[in-house]
């Protein structure tokens, strides 16, 4: 397999500039010949809409009863863009620097200062849109502070972002629903991709209201079908957030990059028991207010009110003075782990930390506390019945994004021509670590101003002739899968699906979440011999 990535010759700053001209262009009466495929409708689906207004027919495939279910609705925090409305020292230049360095140095550079090129007009887009981004006094948009910056980029809606921006991607796809440019497919999952010569020409869906499996055919597949989490049972994802698109097209020879880039995000509502089937996030936007805190002594059960202020551990603020409590996450989350392991932990299980916002209430009011965080607030009493304006809230980490994912080149294509993908479904941008409010800002760069272009460049150059389902490729993979799915329900086991997600994901999260491990590394891979036997594989 020959991994080309395409990135184009010349200076980073001019690399996007000039590749947009030099790409080959479909022109406006050829473009209602092509009919692309694009499965997911989160913000990285925003190329639905995108591609329809073009002039592309699109087949759009969701999971949910409607698109704007999209587990992108669930984003609390923000989404960051380089426009420097602060005059606090931002750029274009910074965001690229703070995004490759916050990943560890392991992402592709010339995607990177692409995404904080874009970033500018996203914003511009979203309020055309109509998306209520959170406003100074005078009417002037606001910023807040996200971890692992030391400048003010992020735009917000309350704890609401990721649904207002999808709400605006929503409203862009109806309308070309009700003018004929895409066809919905709602309650369908994508189970296979197909490909004929090589390229990659359609799916095979299952309606998950009948149980019908079905063949569609296009001149290219564009998947935006997010991460895999879930691999590790408890997340923060939803559980239909299962990874299915991805791992198929992987098996179709698509290659797989990074997997072992997973983000623990550090404020997450602690486990509370053994048949759990999520985790809920608590945005990274609470950590500019909250002071992250452990009591000093081992096993001290005190309620927090009761542990005085020099028996605290402000260990952020006192480990990473620079960033203190918006440390980045993989930085916070470690430490957060760290003094659990010390017996320094609290809450029933000794698995939380303490997010405290007394100092700024007493500061600024609790009105104003509300004002920024009032539904994170209810969301979090409503969970847990503890009033955080009372007492600290309690967090720990917990898997929350992978920064890898199918492999693409320069212009989100993946090794196998033809298939795209956007968003967290693929691997180009965020490196080892991911900086908050940056998954919003690559899914609408994706879907909005990227694939737009580079799907046009493909669809120019690449010779299709004209496919249907009925084709033999179609057939076998149809054939394929129900198959497989009369294998499955002929098993007639004795545990459930979700008995065996369960085992897997506690083995993953003990020996691999934390830290990568060699394969042979003191017996910590010992686990899965047992469990691929229980599980009936060999």
């Amino acid at each position: 397999m020959e991994l080309r990535s395409r990135i184009p010759s010349g200076a980073i700053e001019s690399k996007w500039d000039n590749h947009r001209f030099e790409m080959k262009l479909v022109n406006p009466a050829n473009k209602r010949k092509y009919t692309v495929i694009v499965v997911g409708t989160g913000l990285g689906g925003s190329a639905a809409a995108t591609l329809s207004e073009l002039g592309y027919h699109v087949l759009c495939f969701s999971f949910h009863d409607s698109p704007r279910r999209a587990h992108s609705i669930a984003a609390q925090g923000g989404i960051n863009a380089a426009k420097n409305y602060q005059n606090d020292g931002d750029s274009i230049y910074r965001l690229f620097y703070d995004t490759v360095k916050g990943g560890d140095f392991r992402a592709r550079e010339a995607n990177v200062y692409r995404l904080a090129q874009i970033s500018v007009n996203i914003i511009d887009q979203c309020v055309a849109q109509g998306v209520p981004f959170a406003r100074e006094y005078g009417g002037l948009l606001a910023n807040r502070s996200f971890g692992g910056a030391q400048v003010s980029r992020t735009f917000y809606a309350r704890g609401q972002t990721g649904q207002q921006l999808l709400l605006g991607c929503y409203q862009a796809l109806e309308k070309e629903i009700a003018r004929g440019g895409v066809q919905m497919f709602n309650h369908t999952e994508m189970l296979d991709v197909v490909l004929v010569d090589g390229k990659a020409r359609g799916i095979i869906t299952r309606d998950l209201r009948t149980g019908a499996v079905e063949a569609h055919a296009a001149d290219a597949v564009v998947l935006a079908t997010g991460g895999y989490g879930n691999v590790f049972y408890l997340s923060t994802n939803a559980k239909n957030c299962n990874a299915t698109a991805i791992w198929r097209a992987h098996k179709r020879g698509a290659a797989f990059a990074n997997p072992c880039f997973t983000q623990i995000h550090p404020t997450c509502i602690p486990v509370s028991g053994d048949y759990q089937s999520k985790l809920t996030l608590m945005s990274e936007s609470l950590r500019n207010d909250g002071r992250v805190w452990v009591p000093k002594q081992r096993g001290d059960k005190r309620p927090p009110g009761e542990i005085p202020e020099a028996e605290r551990d402000y260990y952020l603020e006192r480990k990473y003075p620079s960033f203190g409590n918006l440390s980045p996450r993989d930085i916070s989350s470690r430490a957060a782990k760290e003094v659990c392991d010390e017996g320094r932990g609290v809450g029933e299980t000794g698995r939380g930390v303490y997010l405290d916002f007394g100092d700024a209430i007493q500061r600024l009011g609790e009105q104003k506390i509300r004002e920024r965080y009032g539904n994170l607030f209810e969301m979090y009493e409503r969970i847990t019945d503890e009033n955080p304006y009372k007492v600290p809230m309690r967090i720990y980490p917990a898997v929350h994004y992978t920064m890898g994912g199918l492999w693409v080149d320069y212009n989100l294509m993946t090794t196998v021509p033809g298939l795209h993908v956007l968003g967290e479904a693929n691997f180009s941008d965020h490196g080892a670590n991911r900086l908050g409010a940056s998954a919003l800002m690559q899914g609408l760069a994706d879907g909005y101003f990227i694939i737009p272009y580079t799907i046009g460049d493909y669809l120019a150059t690449a010779k299709l002739e004209k496919v249907s389902a009925d084709r033999p490729e179609f057939v076998a993979a149809k054939d394929g899968i129900e198959a497989m799915t009369k294998r499955l329900l002929g098993i007639n086991g004795k545990r459930t699906v979700d008995a065996f997600h369960r085992e897997l994901g506690a083995i993953l999260w003990r020996i691999a979440a934390w830290r990568a491990m060699p394969l042979g590394s003191s017996g910590r891979w010992t686990e899965f011999p047992s469990f691929v036997k229980s599980s009936g594989r060999t």
